[in-house]
């Protein structure tokens, strides 16, 4: 089958042949239909000091997907051919006090897919069933494709309660877009984002932004008050990893203020500890997506009328990949879709 694979430990990707996974007992073989471009890709196609520590070449990449199922191993039950799904990137071990616990997202031993094993940027996926999330209701392809990326913005967003609060919204990047989509739906009073990218920040706009602004000519403080905010941002949701948007994140909070915090910085920073503990700030780290919570809250939200489809901009066949990565690399866009179909 044709897959994506980073072959060599150097800058690259090839599109190659490689066998068709094998399907255990407990798996489910997927035909691969869409496929998202992460960050994390980028990160493997470029390979940087990220890649070269967390990657073993050969890999075939790829986490965010949907597809087709074709075959289910004997113990899988509740799985059948044809049903579309799309898969949860991170695969636990299911024994740990965490796993048994039923928090699986905590899981110390957690494996991801097209990271550290092959991936789904090729015909056809291997998963264990317990990994699968099967569309019980009509879903876009494009959108099921990116499942994965909107489940961090949905368990982002969607950490501190929502409803009448001021959102800041620290970069507009793909996950930054949906989780501005996610709070303005789930009855935000303002949500505010903040970028440098002005193609980014229209896509902001369009997806209920009640004010986008781009950082390199604003201020926080100066929308803060265009938005006439006496006492600062409820809820911070930080999606960039940048250490100056953090900081001004903290300085215009309101006082017992809730931050989630998904963007991964490159290296460590300091921030005004002081200011925290004075105005008495929770910081939430995020990391992927509650296990299967954060998925029905997806489907809930599409069902009642969520609209994602802005959120891609760009859509390209497999083979046509190199345009794809470099529409993507951009940093102008949303999301990236790769069609294994054609």
């Amino acid at each position: 089958m044709k897959a994506l694979v980073k072959e060599k430990a150097e800058p690259g990707l090839w599109l190659t042949d490689v066998p068709e996974p094998v399907v255990g007992p407990g798996d489910v073989l997927i035909k691969v239909l869409r496929t998202g471009i992460c960050g994390t890709d980028l990160h493997i196609r470029n390979w940087d000091g990220w890649a070269q520590g967390a990657v073993r070449a050969p890999l075939v990449l790829g986490h965010e997907f949907a597809g087709e199922v074709v075959e289910t191993g004997r113990d899988v039950t509740d799985i059948a051919a044809g049903d579309l799904v799309s898969g949860e990137g991170h695969l636990v071990c299911g024994k740990c006090r965490n796993c048994l616990a039923g928090r699986r997202h905590l899981c110390r031993s957690t494996v991801g897919l097209g990271v550290g094993r092959d991936g789904a940027f090729a015909e056809y996926v291997a998963l264990p069933a317990a990994n699968v999330w099967v569309h019980r209701v009509p879903v876009d392809l494009d959108v099921a494709a990116i499942f994965d990326p909107f489940g961090n913005a949905v368990h982002t967003a969607l950490s501190f309660p929502l409803v009448g609060e001021d959102v800041l919204v620290t970069g507009a990047g793909p996950i930054g877009l949906m989780a501005t989509a996610v709070a303005r739906h789930a009855g935000a009073r303002h949500v505010m984002v903040t970028d440098v990218s002005a193609e980014r920040l229209d896509l902001a706009r369009k997806l209920g932004a009640s004010l986008a602004l781009d950082v390199s000519g604003a201020t926080v403080a100066d929308g803060q008050r265009e938005l006439g905010l006496r006492e600062g941002f409820d809820i911070g949701l930080e999606m960039s990893g940048r250490p100056e948007a953090l900081r001004d994140m903290l300085a215009n909070m309101t006082h017992g203020g809730r931050i989630a915090m998904l963007g991964l910085p490159a290296e460590e920073f300091a921030v005004d500890w002081a200011r925290i503990v004075t105005s008495m700030i929770t910081i939430k780290g995020i990391y992927g997506r509650e296990m299967f919570e954060t998925w029905y809250a997806m489907s809930v939200l599409l069902e009642g009328g969520l609209d994602l489809t802005p959120v891609i901009t760009g859509r390209y066949s497999h083979d046509d990949y190199e345009a794809a990565f470099a529409d993507a690399a951009s940093g102008r866009g949303g999301k990236v879709v790769l069609d294994w179909t054609r």
